[in-house]
């Protein structure tokens, strides 16, 4: 990234959540502990099935009396009323902020660049009311500004920040290895753990109970995470979502996302994986990428 460039995130969705049960409705939905969040930090965090499946993931980020939550917009329509299911009696409010607010993203060196800025995951501050914060899942996807769509390009100005095409970002994420387009390939596929939520800073395990929790918890403690969402580079042909990947005749992964960014769950700990070779699947020939911060 350019240290001036912005990339205005139209991909992306906002929630507002605020009420007096707020933080207690959200500790006992999400994969993170809630109690992380206040003005000068934010988190990384997912909603799982009961089983411990993926389901949402999204940023928390405190904002006056309430949270805002962003995640991807093809999301926000079914996690709105997913909330809503879990609401009951709550004193909260819901609220779909996405043609209001917008998501802008800058480079890790901006951010850190900021007088008020720590060099440090989630590291949250105000730029006037509207939260600036270090992205809390990798240090290289930057910063993240959530705005008013009417104060944007100002503020944009007075940061001495330059749209450009949002594409680029996207790209660094993918090559980071971690997805935020089409995740809702991603619901039901595979359970959190797997999607390397613990290394993007994504799941407590030291918090109470949460929905998945006894899955999740039961995988960590039990070493039994043998799968990974992991990048994979078309080399030749077209993916397929739901194809096997071989390499020969053993099955060592899955599509999941076949699209401009894609991903697979794959058998990371076999003996057939070597991500220095080529697979086929189906009528693709592709490569899979493990990020140097897997282990």
């Amino acid at each position: 990234m350019n240290i001036n460039n912005v990339y205005i995130l139209e991909d992306r969705g906002i929630l507002f959540i605020q009420g007096t049960d707020t933080k207690e409705f959200l500790q006992n939905l999400i994969t993170n502990d809630i109690n992380k969040v206040d003005e000068a930090n934010s988190c990384f965090a997912s909603l799982l099935t009961p089983q411990g499946k993926y389901l949402f993931d999204f940023l928390v980020v405190e904002h006056k009396k309430g949270y805002f939550i962003d995640c991807e917009k093809k999301q926000i329509e079914e996690l709105f009323k997913q909330l809503n299911i879990y609401k009951f009696r709550s004193d909260i409010e819901i609220l779909n902020l996405s043609n209001e607010f917008v998501v802008a993203a800058f480079s890790y060196e901006k951010f850190i660049s900021f007088d008020r800025a720590k060099d440090l995951p989630g590291n949250t501050f105000k730029y006037r009311e509207d939260p600036v914060f270090l992205d809390p899942r990798h240090k290289k996807l930057g910063g993240r500004l959530i705005i008013n769509l009417e104060k944007l390009h100002l503020s944009l100005k007075k940061m001495d920040l330059d749209s450009t095409d949002p594409e680029e970002y996207y790209k660094l994420s993918y090559e980071l290895g971690i997805p935020q387009k089409n995740t809702e390939k991603l619901r039901n596929k595979l359970f959190g753990i797997e999607c390397n939520f613990e290394e993007l800073n994504g799941i407590d395990f030291k918090k109470g109970c949460y929905i998945g929790q006894e899955n999740t918890s039961r995988i960590k403690l039990r070493n039994k995470l043998s799968k990974r969402l992991l990048p994979i580079q078309l080399i030749e042909g077209k993916l397929i979502e739901g194809s096997p990947i071989k390499n020969n005749d053993n099955e060592i992964g899955k599509v999941l996302i076949n699209n401009q960014y894609p991903f697979a769950i794959v058998k990371y700990l076999s003996d057939y994986f070597d991500p220095k070779i080529e697979y086929k699947s189906e009528e693709a020939v592709l490569k899979i990428i493990k990020p140097d911060w897997i282990k």
